[in-house]
Parts: C-alpha cells; structure tokens; sequence
C-alpha cells in the first residue's frame, strides 16, 4: 500500500482504450502499456476521468487492473496502482472502495462528490467513510468538474483524517496550495496540468498529469529539477511543453491524447464512450503541426 513518502514525482493516468464499437481493447491497452512502463515513471492511476471513469462498469476496471499486473509481471517491474473509485454517492464509493481493496490495489483516488452540491460537513463526512476502508485515500480536489469548491479549512480537515495520505490539487489556481502547504504534513500533487511548475515551485510533491502521457521523460525531468532545487531549469523545461498542454486540453480530456496515441499507432483507434466524442478537424490540425510535422 502506497503511504505518504510515495507521493512524489510524477503518476500517469491511464486511458482506456476500446474497439470501435465501445468495447475495450486489451491488445491496444498492453501494448500501450508498455510503451508507458518504458518510462521511469513513479506510478499509474486507472479509472480516472482520463479513463472515462463515468462510462466504465466496475467489472472492466477489476479487468484493466489484472492486464495491468500481467503487463508488469511480463516486464519485470513493481509499480504502484492507484484506482479512482469516487463517485457522487457515499454508498457505491465505500463499495467501490472495498472491492478495489479485494483487488490489492496500492491506493484510491476518490473525487469531491459532484453534481449532488453537498456542504462542507457532508464532504468531509464522505472522506471519513470512505477513509475507514482501510485502503489509503489520495482525496481529489476538481472544481470544474464537480460544480463545488472546498474550502482551505475543509481541505485541510479531510488531509487530517487517518488513512487519507495525500491530495490531488486541480482547483485551477495556488489559492489552495498556497495557504496549505506551509503547514501542511501530507503531499500535494498537481492534477492541474498547466499549473505543473507553479505548484511544484509552491511545494507540491510531483503530479498525476494527463500530459504526461505523452512527452513522458520531459515531465518525469520537471519533475526531478524541481526536487533538486533547480527551479529555473525546471521552469525552462516546463515552458518547452507548455504548447502541448494547451492543445491537449483545448478539447476535453482525453480526447486529444487518445487520438495523439492512435496517430503513432500505440492504440488501434481513438474511439470514445459517448457522450464523449472524437477531437474536431481543427484541433488535429494542430496537434499534426505540432508533433508530427517532422515526420516523413
């Protein structure tokens, strides 16, 4: 089980790659497993938003955790598996929770409860539950897709609760970080891809990065600079991706990845669940020009 002192450097969530008609497609997830795995990275996150986590039954996220460990048995390689289990009810999420704990998973990634607009109390009540699993909690902070924010007090009284062990921080701005980590025991990651570098200057411990699916040494080098002080290096590096975050969000995640991905023939084809759908003309226009125009 992951603790504490593992929330550092750089987590890539996966996506879920499926065939053209919506099933998933294990063939492509392997072999773009593989391609990840290549990299030195600290950890992997399945089941988030930039798996299509809303679209995904339980019983095919307990199969990709499986393809996962064959994947990384076949490469001779140990790494953490975090699972997003967070859904909008206490209920299904303490569910969710304990049957990703009969899967061994290292740790769960659970949301701020969305649509439903809880208070604060309720919120906080939610991490207590869930907390009491007994699998380490990585609470998720994502305003944008939650339609609540919470507080720096709420946020800080969730971080005390025994078995939460860290935060993912993608409330768009330093506000939280800020105001948090001076005091702040447990680790920070930046789940907000743009603001990579300024939390990582702030005190952030690493990132679980969409990005970071592609370009992968780049960030894990962010990543690495930071920890060692090197910040104006850190900063230069970071800049030089900076064009490539943009477009991949310019769409909704994870849209534009996935068809970044199929582009270079690591998945069979950038199909999504509806009602996520694939990137407009322009945007492939762009990503083209930007990371493909030197290819032959």
């Amino acid at each position: 089980m992951l603790t504490e002192r593992d929330l550092t450097g750089i987590y890539v969530p996966t996506v879920t790659p499926f065939l053209p008609n919506e099933e998933l497609d294990l063939v492509s997830y392997c072999r773009y497993l593989e391609k990840l795995l290549s990299h030195d990275i600290q950890g992997l996150v399945i089941n988030g938003s930039t798996g299509e986590a809303p679209t995904m039954m339980w019983e095919e996220v307990a199969t990709l955790v499986h393809a996962t460990r064959d994947v990384l048995r076949k490469l001779h390689r140990q790494l953490p598996l975090i699972v997003g289990t967070g859904t909008n009810s206490t209920f299904t999420t303490v569910q969710r929770t304990e049957q990703a704990a009969q899967l061994g998973v290292d740790a769960v990634l659970v949301v701020t409860p969305y649509y439903n607009r809880p208070p604060q109390e309720g919120v906080l009540e939610h991490f207590r539950r869930v907390a009491q699993v007994g699998v380490p909690v990585i609470a998720y902070e994502i305003p944008s897709r939650t339609g609540i924010h919470l507080t720096v007090d709420t946020v800080r009284r969730v971080l005390d609760l025994n078995g939460v062990i860290g935060l993912k921080d993608s409330s768009g701005s330093l506000d939280l970080i800020s105001k948090l980590a001076p005091s702040q025991t447990k680790p920070i990651l930046c789940g907000d891809d743009p603001h990579f570098y300024s939390l990582l200057e702030h005190g952030a411990s690493g990132g679980i990065l969409a990005s970071a699916n592609l370009q992968t040494d780049t960030f894990l080098q962010v990543s690495k600079l930071a920890e060692q002080g090197e910040l104006s290096k850190a900063r230069q590096l970071f800049d030089s991706l900076v064009p490539l975050i943009s477009k991949l969000f310019q769409e909704s995640n994870p849209a534009p990845i996935k068809w970044v991905l199929a582009k270079q023939g690591i998945l069979s084809s950038d199909t999504l669940r509806l009602p996520m759908s694939p990137i407009s003309r322009e945007l492939q226009l762009d990503l083209e020009e930007l990371l493909f125009h030197d290819v032959p």
